[in-house]
């Protein structure tokens, strides 16, 4: 039932996206069902929803796509690590955690890359991963930007094209790197991605340091792909190659177990469904290929992001369940050990990544750390206005990570 909303939402959000005032509407509904879905499974709650929408976009009301950010008892004192430039100002009719984050996902976006070298990269043996390299025509002189994307992203989701598309009229070379399994990569080894594989984004800039001569890169992350880079960082600590100067991460999801729990939340419920059912499509598919290495009856009784886990990434990936897997592949462990540059961006509104008081303070305490913290953006979206310059298209936070990699040009010599 609920997926007749989202279907009949979704195909009004693209027959009006060209018109601002009713591209607000629909996606201040599509938010408000999500947001009370677990309150009346009923058609006539739905109606009563859309009605109750009709009403406040009428009176101009704000109520309705308005997340306001918590308010904080922590105490903390914000450091003043962020310039005028950084500050995120949404699309005035894209406001709120939701809004953001399904604009983000269903808004067409056209961006043209110029062809890739595919390279298939050995990060443990016999496990390949397929990356997308864009290349200066000096490589070996040019800042490289290394791209790990999110929970079942792939080197082709948006934020990825958008960093390689800004990347590239910066002067840089791109990487956009697929975790393992991801980017039609299932059928080449019996493993699984998680958010520990730190090592594998590490393998990656061997490579392409040893490879390509590279004498500069900067690894940047979303999401999952932020834990990654970020604990990536942590664990070279000071022992990090030469050539690696710095590392940026949108929304990263650094407290797994708090993220985990916060998808469970009734509001947050169709973005786990969403996420369970990639997964279990992808596993169902690695149990084809590989039937003597994989059990499909370990997805019986999963319901949740945890469950899955819990029975599925836990015992295939080395963890005893799904407390030891998030205690163990968390960056936050390492938040204190980074030495290199480092910029995290997060929106307080991010409907489901939690960044916990102590991570937080740990974040604001490292020098080598810039926090940005906004009001506003969702996850991974951060969706502003455009500002009239025909390579701006509004992402704000693809716009930053890769001025914040400007500064790093000038250290290539």
């Amino acid at each position: 039932m609920w997926t007749e909303f989202l279907a009949l939402a979704l195909g009004a959000l693209r027959f009006v996206a060209a018109k601002h005032q009713s591209l607000k509407f629909v996606l201040t509904f599509l938010a408000n069902i999500f947001k009370n879905r677990h309150i009346d499974h009923s058609p006539a709650s739905g109606l009563l929803l859309l009605e109750s929408n009709c009403e406040n976009f009428a009176n101009g009301s704000d109520d309705a796509r308005c997340v306001q950010p918590q308010k904080r008892e922590d105490g903390l004192i914000e450091k003043p690590s962020v310039s005028s430039q950084r500050v995120f100002r949404p699309n005035p009719w894209l406001r709120g955690g939701h809004i953001q984050t399904l604009a983000a996902f269903f808004l067409a976006r056209r961006i043209d890359l110029p062809p890739a070298e595919k390279r298939l990269i050995e990060v443990e043996h016999g496990i390949p991963v397929l990356c997308h390299c864009h290349w200066q025509k000096q490589r070996s002189s040019a800042l490289t930007l290394i791209i790990v994307h999110g929970l079942e992203g792939s080197s082709e989701s948006q934020y990825m094209l958008g960093i390689a598309r800004n990347g590239l009229v910066a002067g840089m070379n791109v990487v956009r790197m697929n975790q393992r399994n991801c980017g039609g990569m299932d059928h080449c080894a019996p493993t699984l991605y998680n958010s520990s594989r730190s090592q594998d984004v590490a393998a990656v800039a061997r490579n392409i340091v040893e490879r390509d001569g590279i004498s500069g890169f900067v690894l940047i992350g979303f999401s999952m792909g932020g834990n990654l880079v970020l604990k990536l960082a942590g664990e070279w600590g000071s022992d990090g190659p030469p050539e690696f100067r710095a590392a940026a991460a949108v929304c990263p999801a650094i407290n797994l177990a708090a993220g985990a729990d916060a998808l469970h939340e009734p509001a947050n419920r169709i973005y786990e469904y969403y996420f369970l059912l990639q997964l279990f499509h992808r596993f169902r598919r690695k149990v084809r290929l590989f039937p003597h290495d994989f059990d499909a009856s370990r997805l019986r009784g999963v319901k949740t992001l945890r469950d899955f886990d819990d029975r599925v990434t836990a015992p295939y990936c080395g963890f005893t369940g799904a407390d030891d897997y998030y205690a163990r592949a968390a960056a936050a462990n390492v938040i204190d050990r980074i030495t290199r540059p480092a910029l995290v961006i997060h929106a307080v509104n991010d409907p489901f990544i939690r960044i916990l008081p102590e991570t937080r303070q740990a974040l604001l305490s490292n020098p080598n750390i810039t926090y940005v913290e906004t009001e506003d953006g969702g996850h991974c979206a951060f969706v502003g206005e455009r500002d009239g310059n025909s390579t701006y298209d509004g992402r704000w936070a693809e716009r930053e990570v890769v001025e914040f990699a400007r500064q790093f040009q000038h250290s290539l010599a």
